[in-house]
């Protein structure tokens, strides 16, 4: 019932060997580092429940939670797969590529959620939001298109390289060549 103290003024090293005196694992303590050469290397909790765990292959970690404190947050360096990526309570979540861009993929759709507050979509140059095979759906009580630019009145036939934003009855949006008055026909071939 007493501790076990090993002491050097260099490094301890403890080797675990099979039964031909091979070394099958090796513990480094160094002053510097702290080295371990296994297949494996797993740290449980009290009750036998695995919290981290590594081999060439993978890193597991077996807690509720994964916090990391750093100010940079976390770094990845290639892709990270996870069910859920949340803030704590009353903090900001960014997901942010300061020199690259930012990709997020998944088979049956993404949702983005903003429960209480806006979501905003910054860029210094184009915003695309692009559907190879579905419709493009704009629901909400009012539409605006604050910095559209407008047409001054000019001689007619003269449609200063402005169009007008025609909607069909369906809602199908499309653009017409704009003139002194409104180009839009309720029964235009486009709503066909």
């Amino acid at each position: 019932d007493s501790s076990l103290l090993l002491q050097s003024t260099h490094n301890v090293t403890v080797n675990a060997r099979n039964s031909n005196g091979e070394v099958t694992g090796r513990l480094n303590v160094g002053p510097k580092m702290v080295e371990f050469h296994s297949q494996q290397f797993q740290i449980n909790s009290k009750d036998g429940k695995p919290l981290f765990t590594v081999d060439e292959n993978e890193v597991v970690i077996g807690t509720d939670k994964l916090r990391v404190t750093g100010p940079e947050g976390a770094l990845f360096e290639h892709s990270v797969e996870t069910p859920l990526v949340k803030a704590e309570a009353f903090k900001q979540l960014r997901l942010e590529s300061p020199t690259r861009s930012l990709s997020m993929d998944a088979p049956r759709g993404i949702n983005i959620k903003a429960q209480a507050g806006n979501i905003e979509a910054l860029s210094q140059m184009d915003i695309k939001l692009h559907s190879s095979d579905g419709v493009l759906l704009l629901d909400a009580e009012t539409v605006r298109l604050p910095k559209l630019p407008e047409g001054a009145r000019g001689g007619s036939g003269m449609s200063q390289g402005l169009y007008e934003i025609c909607v069909c009855p369906d809602g199908k949006l499309y653009l017409s060549v704009a003139g002194v008055g409104s180009t839009c026909q309720e029964y235009s071939r486009v709503c066909q």
